[in-house]
Order: structure tokens, then sequence, then C-alpha cells
């Protein structure tokens, strides 16, 4: 029996990355968000935001360390694997930016399945902007819509997971893991 692939994802200043974290002092296994390593790695390159600049080439870039995270999951035999985003986000915030992007994105997204989707709204109390995350609260409230509706047009079930204090957040998840075991 392998892991159940488990998504936690949402716009910028939804608290996910640190829900992941807890997540995984807790003991979960969890394959964190590249985007910001990719980011970096462009700006050691001299592009200021490869995501703005050139968000094709910084989508598939995305989009094949996704995958590449997804096949790292045959690895886990049991239990819960949880991904910090998974591929679904890249067509997301292609479709919310107005991208467009080659049929094997969408294939890519379609064929490899995860077995649950939980979606943090933002939250105006934490969001903050610094050098990787540039978008403003207004912005990840449409980031938000276009999460929930991507996952939605790759025929999953999204579970919004209220704001609230973290633990209150992975208790809210767990519980709808039940299932799944």
């Amino acid at each position: 029996m392998k892991a159940k692939r488990i998504v936690i994802t949402g716009g910028p200043g939804s608290g996910k990355t640190t829900l992941v974290r807890k997540l995984e002092a807790r003991g979960f296994p969890c394959l964190h968000e590249i985007s910001r390593q990719i980011t970096l790695e462009a700006q050691q390159q001299g592009i200021d935001q490869l995501f703005l600049e050139d968000p094709l080439l910084f989508s598939r870039k995305l989009l094949e360390g996704r995958l590449e995270q997804f096949k790292q999951g045959e690895d886990y035999p049991e239990g819960i694997l949880f991904y910090d985003r998974g591929m679904p986000d890249v067509t997301s915030y292609m479709d919310y930016l107005g991208t467009e992007y080659p049929e094997d994105f969408t294939q890519t997204c379609a064929v490899n399945r995860y077995d649950a989707i939980f979606v943090l709204p933002p939250w105006p109390e934490i969001y903050i902007q610094d050098n990787e995350r540039y978008e403003t609260y207004e912005e990840a409230e449409k980031i938000f819509s276009h999460l929930v509706e991507g996952y939605s047009n790759y025929d999953y079930f999204v579970h919004e997971v209220p704001p609230g204090e973290v633990e209150y957040r992975i208790e809210y998840i767990l519980k709808h893991l039940i299932g799944l075991h």
C-alpha cells in the first residue's frame, strides 16, 4: 500500500509554509515548496522575477520539479505524505496571469493524481510581502480563487482549511483524512 499523497496549497500569505513545517515537526513526511528556490536561482543569474519576466520558463521549471516530487512519493510505502503545493498550482497560477501554456502542462496535472487537496485562503492578519512574495493581498485573494478553480477543473474535491491557529488547522486536516487510511 502506497502513502496517501496530500497537497497543502494556498495563495501567498495563507500560513501554508508554517502549517507544513508544523506537520513535519509532528513526524509527517513533507515535500517542500520549490518556487522560492527557482526564484533565488534566477536572481543569482540576474533575473529579478523569473515568474514575471518569463512565466512559461518559470512554470515549466516548477512543473518539472513538482513532477519529480510526485515521483518521490513512490518511495513512501504507507501513511500520509504531504506536498507543499502540487502540480495543478502551476496551471492555476498561469491561468491567474492569463498566460497560455502547452497541453503537456494540463496532461501532466491530469495524469498524476493526488489523494486529497487542502487549500488555505489568504489571511490578512498574517499577510506580509517580501523579496519573493511580491503579490498584494488583493492579488493573493484572486490567486486563491484560481487555485480552487484549477484543482476543481482537474476533478478534485478541494477542502478549504479555515484560518486559525496552526494546531487547529492541522486537526482540521487530519480529521478529514481519517477516511483515507
